[in-house]
């Protein structure tokens, strides 16, 4: 069976480029249950992955034309998965740390996936100290997006430990796809009906998803706003350069609870709290890189459009521009206009009816698509700087054929023109942060994650925020090294020092790569 492949989904196929790969993933990393070994655990879950041999969409998707020479790709369902190259097991050097986890998942990131497969993997890796063990998984973005693999996070993995031990592999649970009128393939009459209805809908949709990205492209040449970010209001940075193979990775987790304290402190959103960290860290790197730029650093807010019974894969986002404020240094003034362009960005957003937010979307991507497929991501200037965004996760604990799931991080993709994605992911209390980046273009990244937990206890502390509302944060669970020495960063300039002088007491470790 043959199933059309949407322009949103495909454009992430045609954009791939061996430097720039486009596949998202995930780290998580559970604990061994009670009554067995960790060793007896991973024996157990891998004889019972290794002999999961039914695959469900989107675990059985392949491509119909693996060099994509047709203007229209397909997903073609196969009975033909080959287990052992889509599942790998692997073991940590010791002493089997965050840092050697880090660096092997920010190697397997690394990598392209094979379009003649269909395009995924998964990697469970044992001899995590502490009882623990990891399972990476990699997935192309053409098949999901952020919000499509929570919920299918959520199918894959129990409630209780019970509940998980009858579950089977996660590859044999799959997506649910959307129900078609008729069964495929349609007959000449039923593609010409479907065609004009598309038609007709674009029809009413179109002139509105047109103006509202006219309006922006006037307020870009006159604006009347500046909290109004627009696509190529952002400068030229570091962060905007051609990209190579090689990823990096950093984590950190908060708890999420302490970040609302810090929102409701401030009159703002948890998002906006994020977003202010996130714009103090990159100012600070940056001016210790001596490479702050004059103008703002400006983000681009992935914002899922997924009805809340959609269990579908494929992607269902659309794009909000965020003005960072990195040229501000007072923080309270950075987080408040930060809250004022997320403001603006997201009311734009929602005065456009749902059927005109796709075509809105596709109007927005169409510049940085163009670049990329051209070869010119990195050689201009960019449509925004950094892409930044919140996914929403499970509440509740959850758990893997009996181990406990204890954290969890996402790992995204970085393009030509940006060689940097920050991306939290909210779990159990928790609110996991993860630094992807380009290894040679942003040396010593795990000071990005340093600086986004000092930035937080800055906040709390010029809000007033006693110790005794604020709780402990957890661990950080994953720590990488650079494949190489990084270079030493320049030393920065006196007069762009950053707001923070000084290190707080209770920072914690980043995961580095």
């Amino acid at each position: 069976m043959a199933r059309n492949i949407p322009l949103l989904d495909a454009s992430w196929l045609y954009v791939e480029s061996r430097e720039a790969p486009m596949h998202v993933g995930s780290m998580a990393i559970f604990t061994c249950g009670e009554g067995e070994t960790c060793k007896e655990a991973i024996a157990r879950i891998v004889k019972m992955l290794r002999e999961s041999t039914e695959f469900c969409p989107p675990f059985n998707y392949r491509l119909s034309s693996p060099k994509l020479l047709t203007l229209r790709p397909k997903w073609v369902e196969t009975d033909k998965v080959d287990l052992d190259y889509h599942f790998r097991h692997s073991a940590l050097p010791a002493p089997g740390g965050e840092r050697e986890l880090g660096t092997l998942i920010s190697r397997l990131h690394s990598h392209p996936l094979d379009f003649h497969r269909p395009l995924w993997e998964m990697h469970l890796i044992e001899g995590l100290y502490g009882n623990r063990f990891a399972l990476y998984t990699k997935m192309h973005h053409s098949l999901m997006d952020g919000v499509g693999a929570m919920r299918l996070m959520e199918r894959i993995f129990g409630k209780t430990r019970e509940e998980s031990m009858k579950l089977p592999a996660p590859w044999s649970v799959g997506t649910i796809p959307r129900k078609r009128k008729k069964a495929e393939p349609l007959h000449f009459a039923d593609q010409a009906r479907e065609a004009w209805e598309q038609a007709k809908l674009n029809g009413r949709s179109l002139p509105m998803a047109g103006k509202a990205m006219m309006d922006m492209v006037a307020e870009a040449f006159k604006p009347t706003d500046p909290a109004l970010a627009t696509p190529f209001s952002g400068p030229k940075s570091i962060l905007n350069g051609r990209v190579g193979g090689a990823r990096r990775l950093a984590t950190q987790t908060y708890e999420l609870e302490r970040v609302r304290v810090v929102a409701e402190a401030a009159k703002v959103s948890v998002n906006d709290i994020f977003l202010a960290i996130c714009s103090s860290a990159l100012r600070r790197y940056l001016i210790e890189h001596d490479a702050l730029p004059e103008l703002s650093l400006t983000a681009g807010l992935p914002v899922s459009v997924r009805p809340k019974d959609d269990l579908d894969g494929g992607n269902a986002i659309s794009f909000i521009l965020a003005n960072l404020y990195t040229t501000e240094a007072d923080p309270l003034e950075r987080l408040n206009h930060i809250r004022r362009s997320t403001q603006l960005a997201k009311a734009n957003l929602q005065a456009m009816p749902k059927e005109a937010i796709n075509n809105y979307t596709i109007m927005l991507m169409s510049p940085m698509m163009i670049q990329l497929m051209t070869g010119l991501g990195g050689l201009t200037r960019p449509i925004f700087n950094t892409v930044i965004s919140n996914v929403p996760g499970p509440s509740q604990d959850l758990y893997f054929a009996g181990c406990k799931l204890v954290h969890f991080y996402p790992i995204s993709l970085i393009p030509h023109g940006q060689a940097l994605n920050i991306t939290v992911v909210s779990y159990a209390g928790q609110f996991n942060v993860a630094f992807t980046g380009d290894h040679d273009a942003l040396p010593s990244m795990q000071r990005l994650a340093v600086y986004t937990g000092e930035a937080l206890e800055e906040l709390e502390k010029l809000l007033g925020i006693k110790k005794a509302e604020k709780k402990a944060d957890k661990k950080t669970t994953a720590k990488a090294a650079p494949a190489r020495k990084p270079a030493a960063p320049k030393k920065p300039v006196a007069a762009k020092k950053p707001a923070l002088a000084k290190k707080p007491a209770a920072a914690k470790k980043p995961a580095a790569a």
